[in-house]
């Protein structure tokens, strides 16, 4: 594969260690109506996660906030790209008492882009962040942000309300990150995770393989990451979501995601999630003791 290999190229069959469990039982059924019944969003299922059945049959989900329209265009990511609704300001409180009948003890929010937005939805992040606190003050809680355009100023707005670990993703190597990343720099993510990193809180990132990506360059990734101040790292499959969506070049082997967990933890990282069906809010309950 060299630097001009086209993104959009044949789609592998998929194989046997890509296969997921189909959802079932009580405690997947009550996540799903809960979520339909409050209006809630979550990024299992706008992103399609291949987990969404381990996860809602534990009682546990990624909740998605500021809507399910984003700003961006990124080519792996199946969340709609359209001009967003109007911020819905009752959604943090039902997204708290949904936590609190759901009996969370961890729980990861997420949002779509809200480039529309002048603070990019940070103020929104912040009332979000108290207002579960305040209804439940025993859970822990992941939050994983967009890079807010590189600007501090409201990343700090989200970091003074003190979650226990802050994510954002570089999704993919340097080389590939122009083509399937909108108006996102993998230089500006990097620098977005050093500041979390310095805050003091847990700084997380997640990576994707399969878009076309060398071995040399995922390792100068996993790097770039530990020098960023980066303490937990997720490494799984990318899947195309749909047919105008960037192609899967190969599906990586189970036992390459264990040799860069290996290489991962060798380097220093406190923990790594590293496999085919790994997404980055996947066990997420053990990264707060990171």
């Amino acid at each position: 594969m060299n630097e001009n290999t086209p993104i959009i190229a044949h789609q592998p069959r998929l194989p046997r260690w890509m296969k997921s469990p189909l959802p079932h039982g009580e405690k997947y059924s009550k996540v799903r109506n809960l979520i339909r019944e409050q209006n809630l969003n979550t990024i299992c299922t706008s992103g399609n996660c291949p987990n969404k059945g381990e996860c809602w049959s534990a009682g546990t989900a990624s909740f998605m906030i500021l809507g399910d329209k984003c700003t961006r265009d990124c080519k792996f990511c199946q969340v709609k790209t359209l001009l967003p609704d109007a911020v819905d300001w009752e959604e943090p409180i039902r997204l708290a008492n949904s936590i609190k009948k759901l009996e969370l003890k961890h729980c990861v929010i997420t949002s779509v882009a809200r480039d529309d937005m002048e603070d990019g939805g940070a103020a929104f992040w912040a009332l979000t962040i108290r207002t579960i606190k305040r209804i439940n003050p025993g859970t822990t809680m992941e939050l994983l942000i967009p890079d807010f355009h590189g600007r501090f100023d409201l990343i700090q707005k989200i970091i003074n309300e003190k979650p226990d670990v802050v994510s954002h993703n570089i999704e993919t190597v340097r080389r590939l990150t122009p083509k399937i990343r909108n108006m996102f720099t993998y230089r500006q993510s990097l620098e977005v995770l050093n500041y979390i990193s310095k805050s003091g809180l847990v700084a997380k990132s997640g990576l994707m393989l399969g878009l076309g990506e060398r071995e040399l360059e995922v390792l100068e990734t996993i790097d770039d990451l530990m020098l960023a101040g980066v303490k937990v790292l997720t490494i799984g499959q990318y899947l195309q979501p749909t047919p105008e969506h960037a192609s899967v070049h190969e599906y990586i082997t189970p036992e390459i995601f264990l040799r860069y967990r290996e290489i991962s933890l060798n380097k220093g990282f406190s923990h790594v999630e590293s496999g085919p069906l790994v997404r980055s809010s996947y066990h997420a309950e053990r990264h707060v003791l990171a």
